[in-house]
């Protein structure tokens, strides 16, 4: 009798695909979530794992263990190559098919170096685990082979970290990487001094946090420059090697560049022959249901949704939810022999980004705030929304313990193919 149930394939367990998983509970279906990791993963404090406060288990969770008491629910980790849409069967890289009577697309988002994938090797973005990792092994290789080097612009080019885009992402990693350097260091090596660290925030547009309201801009500049940052704001990256990198007319010697500049849609795009933005991001239809295929939904960072005025909807973790939210009422509401088209509605839940580890800036429309009390209600809402007990006091306490003492327990250099040791 199950097999007869409506069949619903989700792609991606990022936060679009498991709300609309849990808010399709208790309906009349059988659902399939196909990832090609075996986690979940809460993006938000991945550049915490990259700089080392963090440990990857506090940020990530199996699939399967999340969804172990959802027996109309099955798991599978497999890689998706494509979607046959007259044959309705999601395609996978051993040959296989799933097949679909709904399917929903919450595949994410990776990098985008705007036409220069070239520079990918040494600028690595951060959108998973393994990513949060090399940057991490960058970093701190970077002040072990410091430590060894004897030819002072070698070195300052070792203690030199550049940091493309200042939006939320390069914000935080410059600010938490500043106080790795200058506070959690310091004293550990004997032949540098991790005070000497240079870190720059190098940001195309004429200020950083460009979504938040320009005092709170203004706020971050300060709150990093405080923390010994450099920022070079409106000037476009034009090259990333082995040597550094260039903007406007300098060239700034860099061992370690990273990237937080610019996203682009998974290749859900590709896989449907549909039409998508400039990033990739499919064209989708007001009730997130893609042009010509009802029965297909793309929700998230894959998504290009626009609100009433225009602009895209941001790719942030509480829109992904509520539109897996949507599409689940929408599935529910078709079972129940209503076809009316569901128009889906953003509800803009704020933006906030931290500065280090006693500042913040948090712009919710109606109201905006700085400093260490926005510090305390970012990490208050992010707590909120980590999964399981264990989980939240794990990192609370991880907080907590930087908070008073300035130390970071998650300092290990695990082996890669990058490493120059």
């Amino acid at each position: 009798m199950n097999e007869a149930r409506h069949q619903v394939v989700v792609v991606g367990a990022g936060f679009g695909g498991l709300e609309f998983t849990r808010a399709l509970a208790g309906a009349p279906v059988r659902i399939t979530m196909i990832d090609k990791r075996n986690h979940h993963l809460f993006q938000p404090l991945l550049y915490q794992v990259a700089t080392t406060a963090l440990a990857t288990s506090e940020v990530a969770w199996p699939i399967r263990h999340l969804l172990r008491k959802r027996k109309d629910v099955t798991t599978l980790l497999a890689n998706i190559v494509g979607v046959d849409r007259a044959g309705k069967r999601v395609l996978l890289d051993d040959g296989s098919a799933v097949a679909y009577d709904t399917l929903v697309l919450a595949t994410g988002a990776r990098h985008a170096y705007f036409g220069h994938d070239e520079w990918e090797p040494f600028a690595p973005g951060l959108k998973t685990l393994e990513d949060a990792t090399t940057v991490r092994r960058r970093i701190l290789l970077a002040f072990e082979q410091a430590e060894r080097e004897t030819d002072p612009a070698k070195r300052q080019a070792l203690l030199t970290i550049a940091i493309v885009g200042g939006g939320p992402t390069g914000v935080e990693l410059a600010g938490t990487i500043a106080e790795l350097a200058h506070d959690t260091l310091r004293g550990e090596f004997r032949n540098i001094d991790t005070r000497e660290t240079r870190v720059v925030l190098i940001e195309a547009g004429d200020r950083i946090l460009a979504n938040f309201a320009p005092k709170l801009s203004e706020y971050a500049r300060k709150a990093l420059e405080r923390l010994g940052v450099t920022l070079e704001l409106g000037h476009a990256v034009t090259r990333c090697d082995a040597e550094g990198v260039v903007f406007g007319d300098t060239h700034l010697p860099a061992r370690t560049i990273l990237w937080a500049a610019g996203v682009a849609g998974s290749p859900a795009a590709e896989w449907l022959g549909a039409k998508a933005d400039r990033a990739g991001r499919v064209l989708v239809e007001p009730d997130l249901s893609v042009p010509g295929s009802p029965e297909i939904f793309v929700i998230g960072d894959a998504a290009l949704v626009l609100r009433p005025d225009g602009r895209p909807v941001p790719g942030v973790a509480p829109s992904a939810k509520q539109e897996g939210r949507h599409v689940a009422a929408t599935i529910k509401a078709r079972l129940d022999g209503d076809a009316t088209t569901r128009l889906f509605h953003y509800k803009h839940a704020g933006d906030l980004a931290t500065i280090g580890k006693r500042a913040a800036a948090i712009d919710f429309g109606w109201i905006k705030l700085t400093g260490w009390p926005a510090w305390w209600l970012w990490g208050i809402a992010h707590i909120y929304f980590l999964i399981g007990f264990r989980n939240r006091l794990a990192v609370s306490l991880s907080w907590l313990w930087i908070y008073v003492t300035g130390q970071r327990s998650a300092r290990l250099i695990t082996q890669g193919d990058d490493d120059k040791t």
